[in-house]
């Protein structure tokens, strides 16, 4: 802090790890960076606490690029077999496979959530791991020696409360009036709209909470596409721990796993699609018409994806859904046709219909 300048001295690329503590790095960076630019010069990594920005002078734009390291997907962390590709996919899915996939099952996706895509509870033996992203859980709210004034002054017992009630909307479009409802029922307090506001802005710098955005294909009709976000978090392990939610819960509520199951299809998708130079919004219209993730790239290709824990009636269930979002898209919009319409299940084989809508397990997708 008495002197940051001297932290960019040394052979380059040169990472500099929890540059949060001492905000001031990001400013010599960028102004080392005016005058000596070199792509790829510095690595600025830091943890889920951020940096305080009344200290940060400069956006970085034009000479820093933030990149989010989002928890580990299950192609990462070597639980999906890969052999279904997003990117082809989208060119058309010649190379689609047809596998039964039976050593995969129900209890091993109501694992997978509980535990999370921590690189440290992916590493450990699976009878500890969940524990390991149970204290992990248990350190995030740890802001009494926190650098950044605004995080010291957070209430732990607050952010939990909106935790839980986001969890409890999981995968749904509540209004924030609905969420801040369920806190005061549940804990008999009283919580104002900016109190609310400044409690979830926090959440979100901290990179627990990441909300769906709508998708707006410009549909030229009178139906009304509704713009409500989709409440999701960045990993469903904390979803989980904040409900105090167990593998066997899981399989002992099967509607609420699919919920569950959802947001974290959503989470490997967000990473395959970014991965593309895609992003993963929902569509829903007031006419009743939805689907869970519609994958849109840069170039104008986009893919439908309906996401269900499984078996044939879901599936099914699915499959129609897609096929009258694509109808409606393509004769009502200005969009082109999508380049493919997924479901995406919890379990079971992958294939192709006869109706052209594939079907395929989340373990065994990849970018």
């Amino acid at each position: 802090r008495m002197n940051p300048k001297a932290v960019l001295v040394g052979e380059n690329p040169r990472l500099i790890d929890e540059w949060q503590k001492a905000p001031d790095i990001w400013n010599q960076v960028k102004d080392d960076l005016d005058f000596n630019y070199e792509f790829g010069k510095y690595i600025l990594t830091g943890s889920s606490t951020p940096a305080d920005k009344t200290e940060v002078h400069h956006s970085g734009a034009g000479r820093i690029a933030p990149l989010n390291m989002r928890p580990m997907t299950l192609w990462e962390s070597k639980e999906s077999k890969g052999t279904v590709s997003l990117k082809d996919l989208f060119e058309g899915g010649e190379n689609f496979p047809w596998d039964i996939n039976q050593d995969f099952t129900l209890e091993d996706v109501a694992f997978l959530l509980c535990r999370g895509g921590w690189p440290i509870a992916v590493l450990a033996p699976r009878d500890i791991a969940l524990e390991i992203t149970k204290n992990y859980y248990n350190g995030l709210f740890v802001f009494e020696d926190s650098e950044n004034e605004r995080f010291r002054n957070k209430k732990p017992e607050v952010l939990r409360m909106i935790l839980r009630s986001y969890a409890r909307n999981i995968s749904s479009e509540a209004a924030v009036s609905t969420i801040i409802s369920d806190i005061r029922q549940s804990n008999e307090r009283t919580m104002d709209t900016k109190t609310y506001d400044d409690y979830m802005e926090a959440l979100k710098d901290l990179y627990i909470i990441e909300d769906m955005e709508a998708w707006n294909p410009n549909i030229r009709s009178k139906t009304s596409i509704r713009s409500t976000p989709t409440r999701h978090f960045v990993d469903t392990s904390i979803a989980c721990r904040s409900l105090g939610v167990s593998p066997g819960d899981l399989m002992n509520d099967l509607e609420s796993f699919g919920l569950f199951f959802e947001d974290f299809a959503v989470r490997d998708l967000r990473v395959y699609a970014d991965r593309l130079g895609g992003v993963v919004k929902h569509y829903r219209d007031n006419a009743g018409l939805e689907c869970d993730a519609v994958v849109h790239l840069e170039d104008g290709r986009w893919g439908g994806i309906e996401i269900k824990l499984g078996g044939d009636d879901l599936i099914n269930d699915g499959a129609e859904s897609l096929k009258k979002l694509r109808d409606k898209i393509v004769e009502k919009s200005d969009e082109k046709a999508p380049s493919f319409l997924l479901v995406l299940t919890a379990v079971g084989g992958a294939y192709k219909r006869e109706d052209g809508v594939f079907v395929a397990p989340i373990n065994l997708l990849r970018p």
